[in-house]
Order: structure tokens, then sequence, then C-alpha cells
């Protein structure tokens, strides 16, 4: 199955303008949408010293994205009893691989980031949306935002477990027709480079689904 991509995501201008809307800053410094926030917020999770760790900013970071995670579970993870399974799986995800270059032993199943997601999913109150979210926080040009808008805007199945395959194979394709696609729009967005394509993606499809009524869950 390949990735569905709305023929409007290929009007560079109208995504552009979805980004700068995205991405502004309301006149009393707060932003628009503080899903903005996700990948900043605290320097971003994948900063050398945190990145093979989860942190309370990766669940504030997450909740910038509606994902509220109860504090019982916030602590199952940052404060496991015994070896931190966690941070020993995070360790063996690469921190300088976009999806795009990546092989696929690096998203299969079970490979660590597979694996991470599945021991994060099963903590009572994260759930897999939460679990994907905060492997994208940690990993933002590897993994990407997955969410029922997501899944609606990509016509993903019911049971979605390729995913990450299927947005590999997209960025691929056409001698990475798509990277270079989302790279200019993020370039006319005036966003900055430090965003990735993934997340790129992920926000024009959210707000191109928020606009067709698509959104069945907040994302602020």
């Amino acid at each position: 199955m390949n990735l569905k991509i709305p023929s409007a995501l290929s009007d560079k201008q109208r995504v552009a303008g979805l980004l700068r809307r995205y991405w502004a800053v309301l006149p009393n410094g707060e932003p628009a949408y503080t899903g903005s926030r996700f990948e900043r917020f605290a320097g971003g999770g994948d900063r050398p010293e945190v990145a093979d760790h989860f942190t309370s900013e990766d669940f504030i970071a997450v909740a910038a994205l509606s994902v509220d995670v109860p504090v019982q579970a916030v602590l199952h993870v940052l404060e496991p009893t015994g070896p931190n399974p966690y941070s020993s799986l995070l360790s063996r995800i690469p921190t300088d691989t976009e999806l795009a270059e990546a092989e696929e032993q690096h998203i299969a199943e079970n490979s660590p980031a597979w694996n991470l997601w599945r021991s994060l999913r099963e903590v009572d109150g994260i759930g897999p949306v939460g679990a994907g979210k905060l492997l994208a926080r940690k990993r933002p040009r590897l993994l990407p935002v997955y969410d029922s808008v997501i899944k609606k805007v990509f016509e993903r199945p019911s049971t979605d477990l390729k995913f990450w395959s299927h947005v590999r194979s997209a960025l691929r394709a056409e001698d990475r027709a798509l990277v270079t696609h989302l790279e200019h729009v993020r370039d006319l967005a005036g966003i900055g480079k430090d965003i990735s394509v993934l997340r790129i993606l992920d926000t024009a499809a959210w707000l191109h689904g928020k606009e067709k009524g698509l959104n069945t869950e907040p994302r602020n």
C-alpha cells in the first residue's frame, strides 16, 4: 500500500501559507499553535545530552500535541524500577539518520524503534498515538508523527503497522522528489531548517485534514 498524499499538498504556496499560520507567534508572544513548540521546546528531544533517555520535557512537548499522559505513566517511564528498558532501546536508534536515508532495518518490526514503540504503548495511559509522538520527539528526522487525522488524510488502513515504511518509500520515490518539495515549502514558509521534512509533511497534512473537517481529536 502506497502513501496516498492529497493533491492539495502539492500546491507549494498554499502549503507554505498553512505552515506560516501554524508556526506564527501571536501579538502577546504566545504561539498560535502550541504544537509548533513540539520539536523546539527546551532545545529538542534529540539534543546530545538527552537523546538516549526520556525527560519531563519530552512529556511537555507531546502535551503540546494534545497527548495528555497521566503522571503515573510519566513516572513509570522516567523512573522505572531496575534497568531502564526505554533508554536501552533509545540508545540503539540513530539520531543522525533521515527517514529517506534510513535502511528498512531501522524501522522494521522488531527494530529498536519498533520495540520501543511497542513498549511505550503498553504503558497504561500512553497508548499507540502517545508512544509514536514520544518517539517523534526523540528522533524527529527518522520517525513521523501519527494520529487519527493523519490516518484519515493519508487514507491508512484500520490496522496500520506499515506507516513508517510507507512514508519512507514515498520520500525515496522519484529521486526523492517529495523531500525536495517539502524542503522548498519549508523555505517558502520561512520557519527554519531545523524543522524536519517529516514534520513539514505531518503539519501540512494535519492542517489540510483540519480544513476538511477530519480532525476527530485536537492538536493544539
